[in-house]
């Protein structure tokens, strides 16, 4: 039996020191070692962390011994290392950085690939108080030249190359420049010696380079497979390999440079107009002065775009970040007056009022002013718009508003909701159809409650915010088609009662579902529940009576009811103008239930532990009609299935088929009968038939 090294014995009484440490309440670094392998590691001290000094130095490591850890001789910065600390809630975050930068050592290495370490040392990171060592921390600093960050690209600007001959990016996962990428075998900056490490796991694909492969179909691409047989198929696509859907041979495309980098979106500010023949849906909304009407949506990059036009027949509901440092107050729109030819005028917009009553839904990370006696500002928090539209014109516009007065040097982030519905002109309410007679996708799911008065509802999901507790969570709608996952937090103290625990889980559980039917069908009307209502089916959770261990034991909670599953059968139910149809088959809600248990940091505090619970929504499509049957020739002959082998009958006379896009299908078809008649020209004109015409003659 042999000694173990220095290095291992010296970390093994340092993982034990730690151990024991934290047991008895001492300081203590978390973790003791640390392997560094990069230009800065952190650690945390904790304990009793009052009146103590962090300090630093370099170990020698002289024929193999390192030498006994003292606090005698030690500083917080050497000729290469620094240290600093950052004090936090009763611990210290102390981190240890290389000062020279790892640009030094692709300075000092002359290869771009170095099998030895560029920088190797051990490093010990005290704690002390008053001169004695408290605790200690272990670094093993290897550090190796060839690295990702240790390359600077060049600030030279990329020649982009001509797309229509060779591709923009011949080899994609290339990802640094002036350094090799591991398993990228088309990169030009990896060494021979050092792609051969790695040969074996290249990457494939287009990823790995291979950005113009060899259609199967073409005449010169030939067999890949030995179960192909050489006449398949029949007829193949004659075209150079060059000429590539990857390359940019089918678009004459022009690059330039940008100007201006800015975030803004731009908004094209010729207006025309479409309201002079009336709308059509998808058309801007237009003003007497020929001006889009504009309310702020979100982009596709997230952005939100506050001038962006709103579009006829088209609803939305978003919501916009903005900080009230830069914030401007949009035009009102009480004097905008919309142009609609149609009905021999314009209609003005009829605006209502609210003020916002919980200011902390809407403005967070408030700053009080210092100056309080400013005048104050009005902002609006919500813009709820009701287009009345009737054929291809709007006959009515309301409006409600929902603002705040905040302090004019007032700092913070606002979320701003603007929501726009177009409803038909013959609508009593703002309840609009999911569907007509099926659900639409993107719709909410219609819900009906029998047991109160006011019986029109919704189904709803959480939308969480803020640290994401469920006292502050909002509500959104389960829309038609859409599987989702959400869910919230509950606070729960170490002495929580279990029956209360799981009554209040059930409780936040059951308010999303406040409903006793769902629609069927996205227009079935609210007053008569034959009209396609269907009964929803409740697997009921456990009892939050019921409590095996009732008073044994504190923080230990079992069946607490912690999520709610929510399954929806879907189908299709016919066409109407070859709009494909889907109604609702049933709704059925089931619970799951978790053990719960409070969670101790390093001491069980009296403060709340969190519980997540969650709600998640499946739609399940049930086909309308069995499958097709297999013929007997797709069951006995499988080995001409395209979708499981190279050889399909299908794909014989390929450029004839429904599946070459290469060319318009006329064309195809017009070559081929052109080939048809040079084949019936030569066999007429060949030697054999010659000779049955003269011996019949």
């Amino acid at each position: 039996m042999g000694f173990q090294s220095p290095a291992a014995l010296l970390l093994r009484l340092l993982l034990l020191q730690g151990v024991l440490r934290l047991v008895w309440g001492d300081l203590a670094f978390i973790p003791p070692f640390i392997r560094m392998s990069g230009p800065a590691v952190s650690a945390s001290l904790v304990g009793d962390t009052e009146g103590v000094t962090v300090s630093l130095t370099v170990l020698q490591d002289e024929a193999g011994i390192l030498p006994v850890p003292t606090c005698g001789m030690l500083s917080n910065e050497t000729e290469d290392w620094s240290v600093t600390v950052t004090p936090g809630a009763k611990v210290l975050e102390v981190t240890v950085r290389w000062k020279r930068g790892l640009d030094w050592c692709s300075s000092n290495e002359t290869d771009s690939f170095s099998e030895s370490p560029c920088i190797l040392q051990t490093l010990l990171v005290s704690a002390s108080r008053n001169s004695p060592c408290l605790a200690h921390l272990l670094i093993q600093v290897e550090i190796y030249a060839n690295s990702s960050l240790t390359h600077n690209a060049s600030e030279n600007v990329t020649v982009i190359p001509n797309q229509v001959y060779q591709p923009l990016g011949p080899c994609p996962c290339n990802l640094t420049a002036g350094a090799c990428d591991v398993r990228c075998c088309c990169d030009q900056e990896c060494s021979s010696n050092l792609t051969e490490l790695f040969r074996l796991s290249c990457f494939t694909g287009v990823f790995g380079g291979d950005v113009s492969p060899p259609f199967d179909q073409l005449c010169s691409a030939g067999t890949t497979t030995h179960s192909v047989p050489d006449w398949f198929p029949f007829l193949c696509v004659q075209s150079p390999l060059a000429n590539t859907p990857f390359l940019g041979y089918f678009y004459h495309g022009a690059v330039s440079p940008k100007q201006e980098s800015s975030f803004e979106v731009y908004v094209d500010t010729d207006a025309k107009d479409f309201a002079d023949f009336g709308y059509k849906q998808g058309d801007p909304i237009m003003t007497v002065k020929k001006a889009y009407f504009t309310i702020p949506q979100m982009s596709l990059t997230g952005q939100c775009m506050q001038n962006a036009p709103v579009a006829f027949l088209h609803n939305f509901d978003v919501k916009c970040v903005t900080d009230l440092e830069v914030y401007q107050e949009r035009d009102g729109i009480i004097n905008a007056k919309i142009k609609n030819v149609a009905l021999g005028g314009t209609v003005t917009p009829k605006v209502i009022y609210e003020e916002a009553t919980d200011l902390d839904k809407f403005i967070t990370n408030r700053e009080t002013p210092l100056n309080n006696r400013s005048a104050p500002r009005i902002v609006n928090v919500e813009e709820h718009y009701i287009f009345k539209w009737n054929n291809n014109t709007i006959s009515d516009i309301n409006v409600r508003i929902i603002r705040a007065e905040i302090n004019a040097h007032q700092k913070g982030i606002m979320t701003q909701r603007f929501v726009v519905k177009f409803l038909s002109y013959n609508s009593g309410n703002e309840e609009e159809l999911s569907g007509n007679p099926g659900y639409q996708l993107g719709k909410p799911v219609r819900a009906l409650n029998t047991n109160r008065m006011n019986n029109v509802t919704t189904l709803y999901l959480w939308q969480s915010a803020g640290r994401g507790l469920c006292t502050s969570a909002t509500f959104k709608p389960i829309l038609f088609g859409e599987d989702v996952l959400s869910g919230c937090l509950l606070e729960v103290g170490i002495n929580e009662n279990c029956t209360q625990l799981r009554e209040n889980a059930v409780e936040r559980l059951d308010s999303l579902i406040q409903a006793t039917h769902v629609a069927m069908r996205g227009n079935s009307d609210y007053t008569d529940l034959s009209d396609g209502w269907l009964e929803i089916i409740r697997v009921d959770a456990p009892d939050p009576g019921a409590d095996p261990l009732a008073g044994s034991l504190n923080g230990i909670c079992l069946d607490v009811p912690a999520r709610l599953s929510i399954r929806i059968l879907i189908s299709d139910a016919g066409a109407v103008e070859g709009i494909t149809q889907q109604e609702i088959l049933g709704l059925e809600t089931r619970f799951s239930s978790v053990n719960w248990q409070y969670q101790c940091g390093l001491t069980c505090e009296h403060k709340a532990d969190l519980l997540p619970i969650s709600a998640s929504v499946q739609f399940i499509k049930i086909p309308a009609q069995l499958p097709r049957p297999l013929t007997r020739f797709q069951i006995n002959y499988t080995e001409y299935d395209c979708n499981r082998n190279e050889v399909c009958w299908p794909q014989l006379l390929y450029p004839w088929t429904q599946y070459y896009q290469g060319e318009p299908h006329s064309q195809c078809v017009a070559k081929g009968l052109l080939l048809l008649l040079f084949l019936t020209l030569a066999m007429f004109l060949s030697n054999p038939w010659t000779r049955i015409c003269k011996a019949y003659s």
